[in-house]
């Protein structure tokens, strides 16, 4: 008997995760917003507002009725965007259709939510009563449209619960995705949030016109700040050296698939910030995150020079080019 799995989001992040989760065997059903969409991928096998012409697995099914994508789960995905995954849940809980969950739950929310700083642990166990022996997080190296492609990745998955972890991964076994296993879920949450907002400096870099050795350099720079973020607050140093940390780093700010870098590079290039989200056309999580994260580091005495010049630049209006300039002429210190 085949495992039924819902996927919470038909976003282009929850849309080609439903298809690793198909092409592992998995009977999916992809809860949309809207029906029109759930109409698309039901009828079409594709989502054009996403994927364009990609086609999906003839076993993917859709719905926008809540109830009807958990019913008879045996395990929920997430792939709301952080910023409105509260008010999702809470609308859910107020209409009756969802209490609790008492199925693992695997969060690819990858953000921190404005106003309350909280991780996406912490708004599911608030507002859906997910456990932590419940719930697991994936982060790594993983752009969506390289994997519609099916082309090869890794990537890592962390939960409390290490039965429940490696279920998770099994449901992921797809033939081009390797699952690695955790028990670090700070330090993943925290690597899979802050690298969004490391990607809008690397492509606002990109979009003035610097060179690998600038982009290399902010890279490098955007790990030590993720890590020092991360073990502040519980998260395990290995973590952030690895798949969920440097991989994952490496793919959002160098490849122009980034929602996160395509913003940054449109800021470089000299767009207002409206503009650059317009030309983007999809949710860019490191707009929105950057506050959260930077609030989380002053409040731990943390230094993020990096996050705090995307706060400039998407909250205060600060210039890009004052912001680069302010970074290049920080005072001589120990690396």
């Amino acid at each position: 008997m085949s495992t039924r799995l819902a996927v919470l989001g038909a976003g282009s992040w929850g849309t080609v995760f439903a298809q690793v989760l198909a092409d592992a065997g998995c009977e999916v059903v992809l809860w949309a917003r809207r029906e029109e969409t759930a109409t698309q991928i039901r009828e079409q096998h594709r989502n054009p507002g996403y994927l364009g012409e990609h086609d999906l697995p003839s076993s993917i099914t859709a719905t926008a009725d809540i109830a009807a994508a958990l019913d008879g789960a045996d395990g929920a995905v997430v792939a709301i965007p952080a910023q409105v995954l509260r008010e999702t849940l809470r609308g859910w809980r107020s209409a009756g259709q969802v209490t609790a969950f008492d199925i693992p739950v695997l969060s690819l929310v990858k953000g921190i939510e404005r106003g309350t700083d909280a991780r996406i642990s912490q708004i599911l166990a608030d507002e859906i009563a997910v456990g932590p022996e419940l719930f697991t997080v994936l982060s790594g190296p993983n752009l969506s449209a390289e994997i519609a492609q099916r082309r090869p990745c890794g990537t890592v998955i962390a939960g409390a619960d290490a039965q429940v972890v490696e279920r998770v991964a099994a449901w992921c076994d797809a033939p081009y995705l390797r699952a690695y296993t955790s028990d670090d879920v700070i330090g993943v949450e925290i690597a899979g949030a802050v690298k969004n907002v490391i990607a809008i400096v690397v492509g606002a870099a990109s979009g003035l016109g610097h060179g690998q050795n600038t982009i290399a350099s902010l890279i490098t720079r955007g790990l030590a700040e993720i890590t020092r973020l991360g073990t502040a607050l519980g998260g395990k140093r290995d973590t952030f050296a690895g798949l969920a940390g440097m991989g994952d780093l490496v793919a959002t700010c160098a490849s122009p698939l980034s929602r996160n870098h395509r913003l940054g590079e449109g800021l470089g290039r000299g767009l207002n910030l409206e503009q650059a989200m317009a030309e983007v056309g999809q949710t860019a999580e490191g707009v929105a995150t950057a506050r959260a994260v930077s609030d989380l580091a002053r409040a731990l005495g943390v230094d993020m020079p990096l996050t705090t010049a995307v706060v400039d630049v998407v909250d205060r209006q600060a210039k890009i080019t004052d912001v680069t300039a302010a970074l290049l002429s920080r005072s001589v210190r120990p690396e």
